[in-house]
């Protein structure tokens, strides 16, 4: 994905940082939709994108609003383009399902980083998918912690029967943890193992453990799955 193939969907209301990012993205091989509000976004989602590119103050739908959509269908990776570098700004835009986050002014290569970073941990993602043998034959690859089942095949969460889906973040904080039972992960170490860089906002993190809890049924006051080491990080038994 993180080749001349990738598709890449960038939304901004002005039309020249549409313009820029389109012929800087371009310049590096990717294949670029532009448009600009949040509605158009929703309507030209589909599945071969690799990846959203999200002003967040947009007309007709905000960046927040179209990311919402976007999870109800899809998780591919999403980046919010914002003024606001306040950290409750963060934290609303991971909670829409953000997977990072830059504020501008930003300069061109710090985006490019950044969207190199994105794709290769999805590429990581897709290749283990690939790798999977046909369903009949295959033995799944699944780690289990409490009555739930990490499947690293299928980068989600099994209970029983029924499937938890979760964003790729989310999925590799959580493989993170249960690959590594009882050992204590602080903010900064999970966000270092994650992003590969040093850690810039601890609420991103706080942020996916909310939302990762939520889907796999996890109580945050008396939690039975992801358990809080007061002071220090979080940890699977």
């Amino acid at each position: 994905m993180e080749n001349k193939k990738a598709n890449i969907l960038i939304a901004d209301d002005e039309k020249e940082i549409r313009d820029i990012l389109k012929l800087l993205l371009e310049g590096e091989g990717y294949e670029v939709l532009a448009v600009a509000d949040g509605r158009a976004v929703v309507e030209a989602a589909a599945t071969n994108i690799d990846l959203y590119i999200l002003d967040v103050n947009m007309p007709e739908m905000t960046g927040f609003m179209a990311a919402m959509e976007l999870r109800k269908k899809y998780d591919t990776p999403i980046i919010f383009l914002t003024a606001y570098s306040g950290e409750m700004d963060k934290v609303m835009g991971f909670s829409a399902g953000a997977d990072d986050y830059i504020v501008k002014p930003f300069s061109n290569m710090e985006l490019l980083m950044r969207v190199k970073a994105i794709l290769r941990r999805s590429v990581r993602r897709e290749s283990e998918i690939d790798a999977v043998e046909t369903r009949d034959t295959k033995i799944r690859n699944q780690i289990p912690f409490g009555d739930l089942l990490l499947d690293l095949d299928n980068q989600s969460v099994l209970r029983g029967e029924e499937v938890v889906s979760l964003t790729g973040t989310e999925f590799k904080i959580l493989e993170l943890l249960v690959s590594h039972k009882k050992k204590v992960y602080s903010l900064e170490n999970i966000y270092q193992s994650i992003w590969e860089e040093e850690a810039v906002a601890d609420s991103a993190i706080m942020v996916h453990i909310k939302n990762i809890r939520k889907k796999i049924g996890d109580d945050s006051r008396n939690p039975k799955y992801i358990k809080t080491a007061w002071g220090k990080g979080y940890y699977v038994e």
